[in-house]
């Protein structure tokens, strides 16, 4: 009886342990995927675009400023664990100058559990003659992976404290590198590294004195840099940068048909 007894609480351990640890790593998961960087309404409700533009929600969750017959749409990621609503102000500054900018809603604010959202995107505005994608740190390396799985239908790549996660040499496209000279987050040796996986027409700015987080409006980010600019100056300047780059592929004769 005795053994008998032990053979029982063996076998009622076997089935208890792993279930208990399971539901601890789900629960751990949940927790993880729950912790994220909020945007910061005030910050962004005294953000003044240079002029106001159209904006509206798409039924799956995106985004959307700036008119539909706009000749170019830049479809962006967020960045990892950051809240859609954060690059607000900065899809608003590059729109007001005629861009249609599409601010894709992630599953748990994670890029890499929707990496070719923007597939949806180009479906919905079919009248736009060129496609830029680009993120923002995470946001951006799974853009790459976007790029990567639809050779030709994208001009250009927009990486905002990021770098490609895919090699990307013989992609007919134009590249915007944009970090700032304060950022601690992102990876510069990795970042090095990753230059060499992508094509030659590489355009780099660093923002003197930006940071990590000051490409969206969501507050400090652990382990960041000190900025000797605002949020708000970070975030006009990224604009001009991407504005500028972008009317350098039109005035270069870049297809808009």
């Amino acid at each position: 009886m005795k053994h008998d007894g032990r053979q029982n609480k063996r076998r009622f351990l076997w089935i208890v342990i792993p279930v208990a640890v399971f539901a601890l790593l789900l629960a751990g998961s949940l927790i993880w995927l729950e912790s994220y960087y909020h945007a910061d309404d005030d910050a962004i409700a005294a953000f003044s675009a240079d002029r106001t533009v159209e904006e509206r929600v798409l039924e799956s969750g995106e985004l959307v400023f700036g008119p539909d017959d706009a000749k170019i749409g830049l479809i962006f990621y967020p960045g990892g664990k950051v809240e859609q609503e954060a690059y607000v102000p900065l899809m608003r500054q590059i729109s007001a100058n005629g861009v249609l900018c599409v601010l894709c809603k992630m599953p748990f604010r994670l890029a890499v559990f929707d990496a070719h959202a923007a597939d949806g995107v180009r479906d919905a505005f079919p009248k736009i003659g060129q496609w830029y994608i680009g993120g923002h740190s995470l946001g951006g390396a799974v853009a790459s992976i976007e790029v990567k799985a639809h050779p030709g239908v994208y001009t250009g790549m927009i990486l905002l404290a990021s770098f490609s996660n895919e090699d990307l040499r013989d992609e007919p496209i134009r590249v915007l590198s944009v970090y700032g000279s304060e950022d601690r987050v992102l990876n510069r040796d990795k970042y090095e590294q990753a230059k060499s996986l992508l094509p030659d027409n590489v355009t780099e700015t660093v923002i003197d004195g930006g940071c990590h987080a000051y490409f969206g409006m969501y507050g400090a980010q652990n382990g960041d840099g000190t900025p000797s600019i605002t949020n708000a100056e970070q975030i006009r300047i990224t604009a001009n940068a991407i504005t500028d780059w972008l009317n350098n592929s039109v005035s270069s004769g870049a297809s808009a048909d």
